[in-house]
């Protein structure tokens, strides 16, 4: 199933009514914002979205790029953790990245605050959405691209839990927006997880 196109004020309307901060106080503040589609939580592809909302003299700006927000099907069927392979589930997240090194390779958004992850531990290649959450975890649970050329089809050991984009174009332009951020607002970015059945 292909993810519906949204709107800056679809996603600013849907994070407000679930109580969630949306930031509009000044160009470029922007909003990271993941949405997971929970038609097909089997799949090992890029059928997911990363979105990221802010203004720009006014206008109100809603880019969208295909990512991944599930780990790939390699580690929901060998768990890098012994308690299992880490989801994040869905929710607000204040804070959970900054500006820094994705294991010490490229600039990337990485975990900087501890959080409560699912541990899938039942090694298949379903999602276990409903699996039991642990303590709070600094995993280095990061926002990154996959291939560094072009664009991925495939997850597979892209991700081990962490949020990633399919091509790295939209990711080079993530990274420009960020730093900016970082330098004007703080090096420290929230992260919202939707599912696909808010918007429907």
């Amino acid at each position: 199933m292909q993810l519906p196109h949204l709107s800056y004020e679809a996603v600013k309307q849907i994070s407000r009514a679930k109580g969630y901060n949306f930031f509009e106080n000044g160009d470029y503040n922007i909003n990271l914002i993941g949405i997971r589609n929970m038609r097909d939580v089997q799949a090992n592809t890029f059928n997911d979205l990363f979105c990221i909302a802010f203004t720009k003299n006014g206008e109100q700006i809603l880019l969208q790029y295909p990512c991944t927000t599930d780990p790939g099907t390699y580690y929901r069927l060998n768990p890098a953790n012994m308690q299992g392979t880490a989801i994040l589930p869905a929710g607000q997240y204040f804070g959970l990245w900054k500006v820094g090194m994705h294991q010490g390779k490229y600039e990337a958004l990485v975990q900087r605050l501890p959080t409560v992850v699912i541990r899938d531990n039942n090694r298949d290649a379903n999602l276990d959405l409903n699996a039991r959450t642990g303590v709070r975890e600094l995993i280095g649970l990061n926002c990154h691209r996959a291939s560094a050329t072009g664009t991925s089809k495939q997850v597979d050991k892209w991700s081990a839990g962490c949020q990633v984009l399919a091509n790295n174009a939209d990711f080079d332009q993530l990274m420009k927006l960020a730093n900016y951020a970082a330098k004007h607002y703080g090096n420290g970015f929230t992260y919202t997880l939707f599912e696909s059945t808010d918007f429907e």
